[in-house]
């Protein structure tokens, strides 16, 4: 049975230096990380009358998703004094507001403060992942600059081959483009020990910053009514049916053992 010629192709060692170490290590990485830190505006503090409105509805939130931790004393409690201030209004930034309709987020200045904040966190995480695209495709297509040791299938190489137009290249070959998006998605615990837990260069941060820039900010968003919304979990919480994780827990631990 014939066997299939070996490719071997000659490349120049400074394509080591020039586009296989930036690619790794400081286009996919270190520059996107301190490009995005640099448009990143530094965040406004929230008075601390709207920083209790947040936090008064996460904590009905957790108590709703983790009630099963409390006694039900603590739960009736803590239940009793939420879904009584809820009610009231007693956790609204503004009081006098209770019963009206929220305001315009087009005209309201903190509407468009807030909306203006997401539009800067996406264009900071956007516009150094475009640009560093566009620099390698304009300077680095079309290179080859390394063989996978390993075998592949023929399925792999658009993946590996971006760029190249080369039918009969073997599989194992791979481009500076295609080196470059396998870096993007699979160095990412590699960044997280270089640069931190909180880098910018960590593509699922990235991705959760785009869909939820501020988690807590967004429970009042633009256009929402605090009011109602507190109505809403005062209207979930009431209806909660309790179960304590140690009822039967004597019981339980009996039959364990024995």
């Amino acid at each position: 049975m014939a066997q299939s010629a070996v490719q071997t192709i000659q490349r120049d060692p400074a394509l080591f230096y020039w586009i296989l170490f930036p690619i790794t290590i400081v286009l996919t990485g270190i520059l996107r990380h301190y490009g995005t830190v640099m448009l990143q505006s530094t965040p406004k503090k929230l008075p601390i009358m709207a920083l209790r409105e947040q936090r008064s509805m996460l904590r009905g939130i957790n108590l709703r998703n983790n009630y099963s931790i409390l006694s039900p004393l603590s739960f009736q409690a803590r239940k009793t004094y939420l879904v009584t201030a809820y009610q009231s209004g007693a956790f609204l930034k503004d009081p006098e507001s209770k019963g009206q309709p929220p305001a315009n987020p087009m005209t309201d200045p903190a509407g468009m403060e807030a909306m203006m904040g997401m539009m800067k966190g996406n264009m900071a995480t956007m516009i150094p992942q475009t640009l560093i695209m566009g620099w390698i495709n304009a300077f680095f297509s079309g290179f080859v600059i390394m063989k996978l040791p390993f075998p592949l299938t023929i399925r792999f190489k658009p993946m590996l081959q971006s760029g190249v137009g080369t039918p009969d290249l073997d599989v194992r070959w791979v481009s500076s483009l295609s080196w470059y998006f396998l870096n993007l998605f699979g160095l990412q615990s590699v960044f997280t020990f270089i640069l931190g837990n909180e880098n910018s260069a960590s593509q699922v941060a990235a991705q959760m910053a785009q869909m939820n820039p501020n988690a807590a900010a967004a429970l009042f968003g633009p256009g929402q009514d605090p009011d109602k919304m507190f109505m809403n979990e005062a209207e979930n919480l009431e209806v909660v049916e309790h179960w304590w994780i140690l009822n039967g827990i004597e019981d339980r631990l009996l039959k364990q053992i024995s």
